[in-house]
């Protein structure tokens, strides 16, 4: 390959040779794994628009409110002290990705990613319909400010503010919930001004991401682009074309009719650069992996479609491996995948365990702070503490008191009755502890304590409890 062709390994694709950014006009796609996408990005912006919207048990499906810390995944609801819970959750997400990814390349960023479903799948199946395929907007691209350009543009922006509108209160739907997202609309903007500015805020960035940025979002600024020269081997399946059969001694040569190509050494590539044309990031998949690379399968069903127009058998772009294209190999499961599996097993094992583990109320009591102990009349050392109960459940926990269960003695409360923990709320107060001095054995004792609710026991928690020394 000569020096100018290895230019494309100077600079990312959406660049020209001044610096400037070369729009991407990508040709509108179409075959069987179009159709296949389609099926998949419908079911995840179903997926995506619904899960705030929808409640397990009370709890909204998907929230990720950073705000007031409280998170629900799956129904599942995490407090801050589930952040544990959480870490390794998201550790599972990053194996599970890194997995798929030594498997089968960069497929999640193609067939998965919010980005790509919804640039590919929404905002430029719009701009299809407006602007008209590949060859209609580059025309419409270079031709005047006139009516028609100006109307045309006018429209699909207009549609593209209000379909950013809407991405944006979903996306506001998982931050503060679907519930007060509601409220907040049946009140009007001008009862919540500073949520509506955050939502034209968050309009304002969707609708440049979709309208301008786009395909730079996967190139430049996200990081799986580069994750995936790290995880990539020869072993795995990505889009790939098959250059022996391609190139063959002599090269590509474009199409003729009644030539025998096999006679003359040539491949199967007609040179037509359709594959490079239908790219929604401009790349020329013949010059191999490359981090521009989304695994869209774009280029498969073009070239799938004009192999068969010229009576050779389709597969030159394919999923496939560099060792299969070169070395016939099928993939196999590798020691690096099954290093990985073992690895995503343990960890999933072990958050399903702790979550069957997880207590529906927390519970901590904690020394007042700068507070001694305090030697009542019979004997009785008196410690202050604070509580705080966390109720993770949508509904009340009622009739709430402590018993010590670790030693002899009583709990009191300041406000001295049985009270409630409200669903998905806590409840905090003050209570002594007093003991006996005859059943304390060291200056600095531990002690338990059982938080019983209507009489039943629902969750113990551990505390220091200080006494004189002479009383070990």
């Amino acid at each position: 390959m000569s020096q100018d062709q290895e230019n494309f390994r100077d600079s990312i694709g959406t660049i020209d040779e001044e610096g400037k950014r070369a729009w991407v006009f990508p040709k509108k796609p179409s075959g069987k794994w179009y159709t296949y996408r389609k099926y998949v990005s419908y079911f995840l912006l179903a997926f995506l628009i619904a899960s705030p919207f929808v409640k397990i048990n009370g709890n909204q499906f998907l929230m990720f409110n950073v705000l007031e810390r409280r998170f629900n995944i799956f129904g599942f609801p995490f407090w801050p002290q589930d952040f544990h819970l959480f870490v390794i959750s998201m550790i599972i997400g990053v194996i599970f990705i890194a997995l798929f990814t030594v498997a089968f390349g960069r497929i999640f960023c193609g067939w998965m990613c919010p980005q790509t479903i919804f640039l590919e799948m929404v905002f430029r199946r719009i701009e299809y319909w407006i602007d008209g395929d590949r060859g209609a907007q580059i025309k419409l691209n270079r031709q005047p400010w006139n009516a028609e350009k100006i109307r045309k543009r006018v429209t699909k922006w207009i549609i593209f503010f209000i379909i950013s509108f809407l991405i944006a209160n979903v996306f506001l739907a998982y931050l503060i919930s679907s519930d007060r997202l509601i409220k907040y609309i049946t009140d009007g903007p001008l009862l919540h001004i500073s949520t509506m500015v955050s939502l034209l805020i968050f309009t304002a960035v969707f609708f440049w991401v979709f309208a301008w940025f786009r395909e730079q979002v996967c190139i430049i600024a996200c990081p799986y682009g580069r994750m995936q020269g790290v995880l990539l081997d020869n072993k795995s399946i990505i889009v790939a074309y098959d250059h022996k059969r391609g190139e063959a001694e002599n090269g590509r040569k474009k199409w003729r009719k009644n030539e025998d190509r096999n006679a003359l050494g040539y491949g199967d590539c007609i040179d037509c650069f359709q594959c490079v044309n239908v790219c929604p990031t401009g790349i020329d998949i013949r010059n191999g992996t490359q981090l521009e690379c989304v695994n869209c399968t774009a280029c498969i069903d073009e070239c799938d479609t004009i192999m068969e127009k010229v009576n050779l058998p389709k597969g030159l772009i394919r999923y496939a491996s560099e060792d299969e294209i070169t070395k016939k190999e099928k993939f196999k499961f590798s020691a690096r995948l099954k290093g990985y599996t073992a690895v995503l097993t343990i960890l999933t094992g072990l958050l399903i365990g702790m979550l069957f583990l997880r207590n529906d109320l927390e519970a901590n009591i904690l020394r007042l702070p700068g507070q001694l102990y305090e030697h009542k009349e019979g004997n009785i050392i008196s410690n202050v503490y604070t509580f705080k109960l966390v109720n993770k459940t949508t509904r009340d926990v009622n009739d709430v008191n402590f018993k010590l269960i670790s030693h002899k003695g009583t709990v009191k409360l300041v406000r001295n009755e049985d009270f409630v923990v409200p669903a998905q709320d806590l409840a905090e107060g003050t209570l002594f502890i007093e003991i006996n001095n005859a059943a304390i054995k060291s200056d600095k004792e531990k002690v338990k304590v059982g938080v019983y609710s209507d009489g039943e026991l629902i969750e113990t928690t551990i505390t220091a409890f200080l006494a004189p020394r002479s009383y070990k």
